[in-house]
């Protein structure tokens, strides 16, 4: 019998997970990792949960704190982005680091073969590409693989994905309400973790060097349109809250971080053909020579947009999306995503 670790929140998709788990016959050890003190998924509702569920269905639950760890990679990165003028997405780093990073070696010291989570996505080994491979789940706009591009590529053959032939969120509350979980009912947290309330604003200001400073909104011309207060307070794409009228609907194109300057611009402006990412990582194939046809995301909630790509010849560290289609609002820190059908090809943070 393979044992397998679980990473648990305390809600009902780890919950459910745990359950499919043990009915098919792994030996089930529950983890629930202690990250940030008060944030949504390390309260001690989470753990009382957590360890609820794994006494109900009858299988051990350790909490292992690594809150030092969470800070370093995840915490200080989100932190780091918005002082340079980007968009985080601390899930992405929380998965590569802690859930299939620092979780998995304890899984390994423990004596477990595999680690599993709740997410919507699924491994299996592709014939087709000769290796194991990361597939989108069948939950449609549930499906979270965009999220996992980054874990290590050696690691998916020992991942395993118990919700991943699922349709639907409701599917996996039946599941837990038939077998009298105590988290049927509980509601999705859908917040940055580390920032229940939502003020990732607030959050900055009192756990960085990042504070208000006032500056000039300006056009892509340099024109001075309005002040703002602080640079970390707009993304890309933004409307509202820009505090300026003007003849036609203006929204946030760009900064200029040495004269701490806000660039607003004409909807027209926000839309671009072609960019680059960095920091990437290949779970399909090894290297990427030639262009390749892809489908891209470029933020979670965003559609897929027909591309081509190809590793820059310069510099191999980075590649090079051309899209069919300019697409809107590409945000700086975000992470475009690359899909071969429904397989995971790979993907890097966008520059």
């Amino acid at each position: 019998m393979d044992k397998v670790m679980l990473g648990m929140s305390g809600g009902v998709d780890s919950s459910v997970s745990a359950l499919l788990l043990k009915e098919k016959g792994y030996d089930v050890i529950g983890a629930t990792l202690e990250l940030y003190a008060g944030s949504s998924c390390c309260n001690i509702n989470t753990y009382i949960d957590a360890k609820g569920v794994c006494n109900q269905i009858g299988v051990p639950h350790f909490t292992f704190n690594y809150k030092d760890e969470f800070k370093k990679y995840v915490i200080d990165d989100f932190i780091n982005c918005y002082a340079n003028c980007k968009t985080p997405n601390p899930c992405i780093e929380c998965n590569k680091y802690m859930k299939f990073g620092i979780m998995y070696e304890k899984a390994k010291e423990m004596g477990c073969k595999y680690i599993a989570t709740g997410h919507y996505a699924k491994t299996e080994y592709s014939e087709k590409y000769g290796r194991w491979v990361l597939k989108k789940s069948k939950a449609g706009k549930k499906d979270q693989s965009y999220v996992l591009w980054n874990i290590p590529k050696g690691l998916i053959q020992y991942v395993i994905f118990p919700l991943g032939d699922f349709e639907s969120k409701d599917e996996i509350r039946e599941i837990a309400a038939k077998n009298n979980l105590r988290v049927a009912k509980k509601p999705d947290s859908e917040d940055i973790c580390f920032v229940p309330d939502g003020n990732y604003k607030k959050f900055l200001e009192n756990n960085s060097e990042i504070k208000p400073k006032i500056g000039n909104i300006v056009n892509s011309k340099g024109e001075i349109l309005g002040k703002h207060t602080g640079l970390y307070k707009y993304t890309i794409g933004q409307r509202k809250g820009l505090g300026i009228s003007y003849k036609v609907p203006l929204f946030v194109i760009g900064f200029n971080p040495l004269k701490n300057e806000v660039i607003v611009g004409e909807e027209s402006e926000l839309y671009k053909k072609e960019i680059e990412v960095s920091d990437i990582n290949l779970l399909l194939v090894n290297e990427i020579k030639d262009w390749i046809e892809v489908d891209v995301k470029t933020r979670y909630s965003s559609k897929f947009a027909k591309a081509k790509i190809k590793q820059d010849d310069n510099d191999k560290s980075k590649i090079i999306i051309i899209f069919d289609e300019p697409q809107k609002s590409i945000t700086p820190g975000q992470s475009a995503v690359f899909y071969i059908d429904d397989i995971v090809l790979g993907g890097g943070k966008i520059i």
